[in-house]
């Protein structure tokens, strides 16, 4: 199992496009597998991972997750493969429909039939990523385009996928999947099988799994689960990940974050390894002085 961080979640260093270049460059050195970045409502992470790749020469980059929702899927692959002229094929595109608050209720946009939406949209993105020329008429999208990106390669990409239909979709139509806030229990009996059967089906190779959740080398595993837990229970509220909880028989996200000692993360993250994660996106969560660097340098010393 690679490992990666996420980069781009607050802290001050990785608060520019300057620092996330040179926060890609020391995560390469280090031999950390990749750096990835949400895309919310601050930088634009493909512009950002490009200037990081114009600075890094072996380390993936990739986007956990751009909205698919506010971009038209043209538009989407003209970007992801202008970053990949520059990346050299270390480029992988994450995308996912995002959350109904987000879309409809921040931004206006409707929140009309993800699954739909996502089948469609992966079957106009996936032949320009692939450098083809895509005809499709749909309900949701009808196109006739081809992009042309000087010096670039195929573009991955990745699907955030939770419930059955999304991940049958990602495994037919995408190169894998991201997880966020998915236990090791739900990962193994239903995440993993669903994807990897579709994929199966469709005959494309065994999809990638890539797991994101908060990570944290600590003492006192039961006062950073709480603390976690009560910073982030408003993703209770996202139905997608409560359905993950539910299924894991967590109460709530600080059921689910990889804690505990040295030790005890090592073998949490063996046991992801184990289930057939096939990467792990690191998240740095603090909950005191020092802990951060505590769980940084653990992971270091583990990819070194």
């Amino acid at each position: 199992m690679r490992i990666h961080v996420t980069a781009g979640l607050g802290a001050r260093n990785e608060s520019t496009v300057a620092g996330l270049a040179q926060r890609a460059l020391e995560l390469e050195s280090l031999g950390f597998a990749g750096m990835w970045m949400p895309h919310s409502f601050g930088i634009d992470a493909m512009t950002a991972l490009a200037v990081a790749a114009s600075r890094t020469s072996k380390i993936e980059l990739g986007t956990a997750v751009v909205p698919t929702f506010p971009r038209h899927p043209v538009a989407m692959a003209q970007q992801a493969l202008t970053a990949q002229s520059v990346a050299g094929g270390r480029f992988t595109l994450g995308i996912g429909v995002s959350h109904e608050s987000m879309m409809q209720g921040a931004l206006g946009i409707p929140f009309d039939k993800p699954a739909k939406h996502t089948r469609e949209y992966l079957s106009v993105l996936g032949p320009l990523l692939n450098g083809q020329p895509v005809s499709f008429h749909g309900d949701v999208y009808n196109v006739e385009a081809m992009t042309t990106v000087g010096g670039s390669s195929r573009v991955p990409v990745l699907v955030a996928a939770l419930g059955p239909a999304m991940l049958r979709i990602a495994g037919t139509l995408a190169d894998g999947t991201i997880t966020s806030w998915v236990g090791p229990k739900t990962l193994a009996s239903h995440v993993i099988p669903t994807i990897t059967a579709a994929a199966n089906e469709a005959g494309r190779p065994a999809p990638r799994i890539a797991v994101g959740l908060p990570i944290v080398v600590t003492d006192n595993e039961a006062e950073a689960r709480e603390m976690v837990g009560r910073a982030t229970a408003h993703y209770n509220d996202l139905p997608s990940y409560r359905a993950m909880f539910d299924r894991e028989g967590a109460d709530g996200p600080g059921d689910v974050i990889i804690a505990g000692n040295e030790a005890e993360v090592g073998a949490a993250l063996d046991r992801l390894a184990q289930g057939g994660a096939t990467d792990y996106l690191a998240q740095f969560v603090s909950i005191g002085p020092g802990t951060v660097q505590r769980t940084f340098e653990f992971l270091a010393a583990r990819v070194a």
